[in-house]
């Protein structure tokens, strides 16, 4: 790895909780060198600008929680179980104490939806890649005769992906932990009715 990309990294890993809890918006250049150490010139010696910068740190968290998903689900043999691994993981709070302001395509969908066309691109790809990860192990579910035939893995995938990131939303908003234990015990309930 050269200087160049090393200093990247470095940039991206000490803004990766930054941009993630402030937001793209929220965060500023001070705000970037004040957590790096580095100057303006040197930030931008490596990025184009604060755009780019954002749109490297999203992909590094996107990246991170779903290799933190992964790693999880092949812990499991069953497909039943892969798929349960959500609500577990979501339950111990597993992904958002490894990622500081919780879940990077929800914040980034959130406030990129009208302000930041390419951020939002980038949390819709993240988006739909999560989803097409879950309707595989749906579909290999019903392959290998776990799930009823009937099964929809697209559907399933996005009825999964609401119910996590809904219930993300509403617990973080509300600060109310019986929220998230509701939305996680109906969604292991649908997923033992597959």
């Amino acid at each position: 790895m050269s200087k160049a990309e090393r200093t990247r990294s470095f940039i991206i890993e000490r803004t990766s909780s930054l941009f993630n809890t402030k937001g793209f918006a929220g965060t500023s250049m001070n705000d970037i060198t004040e957590a790096t150490g580095l100057t303006k010139g040197s930030v931008y010696g490596n990025f184009k600008n604060k755009d780019e910068v954002a749109l490297a740190v999203f992909e590094n968290n996107s990246t991170k929680m779903q290799k933190l998903i992964a790693a999880e689900i092949s812990k499991k043999k069953s497909y039943r179980e892969k798929l349960l691994a959500y609500p577990e993981m979501y339950e111990s709070n597993y992904l958002g104490g490894a990622l500081d302001g919780g879940c990077p395509i929800l914040n980034t969908a959130i406030e990129a939806d009208d302000t930041h066309s390419e951020l939002k691109e980038a949390a819709s790809q993240a988006f739909t890649d999560w989803k097409d990860k879950i309707a595989a192990l749906v579909k290999a579910g019903i392959e290998n005769k776990e799930f009823k035939s009937t099964t929809q893995p697209e559907e399933t995938a996005i009825n999964i992906l609401a119910s996590i990131e809904g219930m993300v939303m509403i617990s973080r908003l509300t600060g109310k932990l019986n929220y998230r234990r509701y939305v996680l015990d109906a969604l292991r309930k649908q997923i033992q009715e597959l």
